[in-house]
């Protein structure tokens, strides 16, 4: 294959928004996109605060907002510049999206056009560093139940912010313990009428000088197990007064007669649909881990094509150890799954754009934003996953060396680690998204009444799956064309496995349908509960055909020709690689022969085999910048 092959591939893997990637692999300097070594905690603090602040400069930090403020590009842009800085210092890449996108997010999305004009400039600039406060000590996924109180004061026209208990404690807040001066705190809204669920306002914590302002204590959460350059802390609030409009009023506001006001009247729509405008963290928290596994990859399999142990016979060389087909396989089936998990995600960004690129504050699509966030929730879940397992997997490939931190494996691998906790436990996600597919009863989670939801399921299973796409036209083709079950042959089919995949999703849906069908208001939650590997099964095959769907989509796109080709046999090779993984499940329910089960373990192998002389082009093709993979071993 020529170098003409991997660019191709690389743009394909581009997508949409491939002028921002190329942008970003030229004009982010590598003394910014990663630390220096052997820097203390506090140094790598202050380099990360520094290279937010430089980065901030060459205009990177007004990606994706409004550009009635001074933002740049659309919205989900933000997203694709996230995964390109993914790169390199993950310290950086989290420091980044605090600032920029959940913190500077939140104010774009929550708020109102007197915050846009009055804080959006010196976010995007870097002047103003903030913190998004949301997680407490006591909830974490469960943001309905934060104990903080933002409580409506009407003599003076001012809100009360007050951590009421221990578990109240704003805690592992991205910029508190150093940097923020500002604060999105997520608290109760409480006036004269009552209570109106969970807001954000915003609460200034700290002077010029640094100083914690009086009311505002300031900790700091210490050493973690990665992201060593990221100031998380905590925050707790006495009675702090703000003025009533650094309530981000978008979605429930206090009007000047002291009342409370909102064009969403259910106040649980309102609630999640405030939450929904924040998905775009989930959107890049998943591109970000993807990226992060490609760069492993590169390591790793560029490593291995120099490595050599043991020889086949005295007299010959030793064997470089990308030959053996324990290593192939080892590394070869993750890189197809990295390049298909990329398709996923670039799919799911477009259709962010699409649904929330518009005016912040412009009538939604409803049924189309449930569709997303149980999309986005099960990708992020299995991305994350992929990332950290990928990661180790490299870091094995590469024995002993891969353990120096100079070849930047360990330092990877504990920063992803806790991608997977980021934006909404992995677990609580799938469960999320395995909701979205059973029921358009209500829009969220939060919402959920499993009595009045399995009413709702035998009209959803079967003919009306949530979440079909326009990929769902070129795998449908696949399928139709598949061999059948009973033929032995052909397993290195990409129809074939599309069928497999489709198969095994759509039974797992109508079996979990079945069963909760038997729910009454007496067990319905035991009944649920104990369904819940089912639940977790019925997300999971679902993101995998989502992912597959997008993947064939992206390939039906292309122009013939090697690269279409080339993409075809890896995509293939993801696709037999899960199917392998989980054959005892294909087994069980009798959708392949133990005949055909062996012939998908021999396809995979001649794959590998046969896609392990197209490994440089596949890895140039991750578009991982060169100058951002500094590891010795493959230098």
């Amino acid at each position: 294959m020529t170098d003409r092959t991997a660019d191709q591939l690389r743009d394909v893997l581009d997508g949409r928004w491939i002028e921002l990637r190329r942008k970003a692999r030229t004009e982010l300097p590598a003394e910014l996109m990663l630390a220096p070594a052997g820097l203390t905690t506090e140094e790598h603090r202050a380099h990360t605060t520094d290279a937010l602040r430089k980065i901030a400069d060459l205009g990177f930090g007004r990606v994706g907002f409004p550009a009635e403020f001074g933002g740049e590009l659309d919205y989900a842009a933000s997203c694709v510049l996230f995964e390109m800085q993914a790169f390199g210092d993950l310290s950086l890449l989290v420091k980044t999206g605090v600032q920029f996108g959940l913190f500077g997010g939140a104010v774009a999305r929550l708020g109102t056009r007197r915050h846009h004009a009055a804080y959006l400039e010196d976010i995007m600039t870097g002047r103003l560093l903030g913190s998004f406060a949301m997680t407490e000590v006591g909830h974490g996924s469960n943001v309905q139940a934060l104990e903080t109180t933002a409580t409506y004061d009407d003599s003076t026209r001012e809100i009360i912010i007050d951590t009421p208990t221990e578990s109240g404690v704003k805690t592992y807040i991205g910029n508190a313990a150093r940097d923020a001066r500002l604060a999105v705190v997520f608290a109760q809204l409480v006036t004269g009428a009552g209570r109106h669920g969970v807001h954000a306002v915003l609460v200034p914590v700290r002077d010029d000088t640094g100083k914690p302002l009086p009311g505002v204590t300031i900790g700091d959460n210490g050493a973690k197990g990665g992201l060593p350059g990221v100031d998380n802390g905590t925050f707790a609030f006495d009675k702090v007064r703000v003025p009533k409009d650094n309530l981000l009023g978008a979605f429930g506001d206090i009007d000047d007669d002291g009342a409370y006001v909102s064009d969403i009247d259910n106040p649980n729509r309102r609630f999640f649909t405030m939450l929904g405008t924040l998905v775009r963290g989930r959107v890049c928290v998943g591109g970000g881990s993807g990226a992060a596994a490609k760069k492993a990859l590169a390591i790793a399999l560029r490593y291995g094509t120099t490595r050599r142990q043991f020889a086949a016979a005295e007299d010959q060389d030793e064997i470089v150890v990308l030959d053996y087909l324990a290593h192939q396989r080892k590394l070869l089936p993750r890189l197809a799954k990295s390049i298909a998990l990329s398709f996923a995600q670039n799919a799911v960004t477009e259709r962010l754009q699409e649904l929330q690129g518009g005016p912040a504050h412009a009538e939604r699509d409803v049924e189309g934003q449930r569709e997303l966030e149980s999309r986005v929730a099960g990708l992020k879940a299995v991305t994350t996953w992929h990332a950290l397992d990928t990661i180790q997997a490299c870091r094995e490939a590469c024995g002993g060396a891969g353990y120096m931190a100079e070849n930047q494996l360990t330092q990877m691998r504990a920063d992803v680690d806790v991608f997977t906790t980021f934006e909404g436990d992995n677990t609580v996600l799938l469960q999320l998204a395995a909701k979205g597919l059973l029921t358009d009863y209500q829009a969220m989670w939060g919402d959920l009444d499993v009595p009045g939801m399995v009413g709702k399921v035998a009209g959803q299973v079967g003919e009306r799956i949530v979440e079909r796409t326009a990929g769902r036209a070129g795998i449908q083709r696949l399928v139709d064309a598949a061999t059948g079950r009973d033929d032995d042959s052909a397993t290195d089919s990409l129809g074939w496995a599309a069928s497999m995949f489709e198969q095994r999703a759509d039974h797992v849906l109508e079996t979990l349908g079945s069963r909760l069908r038997k729910a009454t208001k007496d067990n319905a939650f035991e009944l649920f509960n104990n369904a819940q590997d089912h639940v977790l099964l019925a997300a999971r095959t679902h993101i995998d055909r989502c992912v597959l769907e997008s993947a064939v989509e992206a390939l039906d796109g292309m122009p013939d020709g090697a690269a279409k080709s080339l993409l075809e046999r890896t995509l293939i090779l993801y696709a037999l690689s899960s199917i392998e993984q989980d054959k005892a499940w294909f087994l069980e329910h009798g959708r392949i022969t133990t005949a055909r089960s062996r012939a998908v373990t021999a396809s995979v192998n001649d794959l590998c085999q046969e896609l392990r002389g197209q490994v440089s082009t596949l890895v140039d093709a991750l578009g991982v910048p060169e100058e951002l993979i500094t590891a010795p071993i493959v230098r």
